[in-house]
């Protein structure tokens, strides 16, 4: 099982359901959030990351580990809806993952705050 082909195919799942291609509210999960709007689903997102850091202490004092697996699904699949409602999909995820792949988190993240500071010396230009 490729794990790129799941998400692959989770994507196209979450794209049929989107309201604009045919997605019913009444009786899809999917074009419900997505219905509702931003609010909905990163309410969601927000309630299934802390379900997953719950998951994880209680595996610290001897909870099945599993549990963390199954809150870390619920929290990538709402992220994968958040993604579809901005025109992006977890294939652009994996390829930024591919992207730092290789670069030490602190340096990362230094190069991170250089783009940043050069965006944002840009924009300053641009505005005067």
């Amino acid at each position: 099982m490729n794990s790129q082909d799941v998400l692959a195919r989770l994507t196209a799942v979450i794209d049929s359901r989107r309201p604009g291609a045919g997605g019913d509210p009444e009786t899809s999960y999917v074009a419900r959030l997505l219905h509702k709007g931003p609010d909905a689903f990163l309410k969601k997102i927000g309630e299934e990351a802390t379900e997953v850091v719950m998951a994880a202490k209680d595996a610290d004092h001897g909870a099945p580990r599993e549990k963390i697996v199954a809150e870390m699904a619920d929290l990538w699949f709402h992220g994968m809806v958040a993604l579809a409602h901005y025109g992006l999909s977890a294939a652009d995820v994996v390829a930024e993952l591919a992207r730092r792949e290789g670069l030490g988190g602190i340096e990362e993240k230094a190069l991170r705050r250089v783009r940043e500071r050069e965006t944002d010396e840009s924009q300053a230009k641009g505005a005067r």
